[in-house]
């Protein structure tokens, strides 16, 4: 074999640093905590996307929840303006607004009361990497709420035990500038099958289980959202109508609402904003 030559030597190293590179992944890149007051946590560049024009509607628009409402209301503000507070755990009947609530109160928080909150969505797939975020708010002067939608835990699930840390702070204790709110249909966070077997199959039962159940203890608020009647369904959607002044009359447009529902197999908030936009689009009408 002969002799490299020092350009093949400096070569053979640039393609050795380029491996390595890859391997270590994407550098962090600057957070610009500033750039807005909505955002969506990218886990891989461990960067936080700023979200100028968050899908969201307004608090007024929100029925049917009013216990919940205030309640996480009130946590939230306290939490904004700087006193102790609790995470909180949104669980119940799906399409009930339990998303479009935190999104809500935390606009109507910085609009109405003129403070600079921020919102922080993280991705369910992205819960193990809590432990680097929490790394960088500590050290900023806001305020964060970070907010997992649809949260929950399948069989051989580890990511909770990220979550648990996340929620506990370990040693170091959770930043104090940061909550953490969650959606979830279930309760626990764990299927309802996963649990039961581990009871009937552990020594211990109640030890068996404790580890996962735990969970959800972390979340010093519980709020339960549960199916709507028939009454807080049409009021829904007469809020809807009014708001963005749709055409008919209460009883035609109840009608109709009643139809709807029913090809939709029951009722909730996700259902009856359904009908609002069917309704918008057949009179031609935009939603803003």
């Amino acid at each position: 074999m002969g002799k490299k030559t020092a350009k093949d030597l400096i070569g053979e190293l640039g393609r050795i640093a380029d491996a390595l590179e890859r391997l270590a992944g994407p550098a962090p890149r600057d957070n610009e905590i500033d750039a807005a007051d909505c955002f969506v946590w990218n886990a891989e560049e461990l960067y936080l996307e700023p979200v100028p024009a968050p899908n969201r509607i307004s608090l007024t628009l929100i029925h049917g929840v009013d216990h919940v409402r205030d309640i996480l209301h009130d946590n939230t503000l306290r939490f904004a303006e700087g006193f102790p507070a609790n995470n909180a755990l949104l669980w119940g009947a799906r399409g009930m607004g339990k998303s479009s609530l935190v999104k809500a109160i935390h606009a109507d928080i910085n609009n109405v009361n003129g403070l600079h909150l921020k919102l922080i969505e993280v991705y369910r797939d992205d819960i193990g990497s809590l432990g680097a975020l929490l790394q960088i708010l500590k050290k900023s002067e806001h305020r964060f709420l970070l907010f997992c939608d649809d949260l929950s835990f399948d069989h051989d699930d580890a990511a909770y035990k990220s979550l648990k840390a996340a929620l506990d702070g370990g040693v170091e204790g959770r930043p104090e500038n940061v909550l953490f709110y969650a959606t979830s249909n279930r309760r626990h966070l764990m299927p309802r099958d996963m649990i039961d077997n581990e009871r009937s199959t552990a020594i211990n039962p109640s030890e068996a289980v404790e580890e996962k159940v735990s969970l959800s203890d972390r979340f010093g608020l519980w709020l339960g959202f549960h199916k709507c009647s028939q009454d807080d369904y049409l009021a829904m959607i007469d809020a809807y109508a009014a708001h963005f002044t749709l055409e008919g009359s209460a009883e035609e447009l109840h009608a109709e609402a009643l139809k709807w529902a029913t090809t939709r197999g029951g009722r909730s908030g996700r259902v009856a904003w359904q009908f609002i936009q069917d309704l918008a689009g057949r009179q031609h009408k935009h939603l803003r």
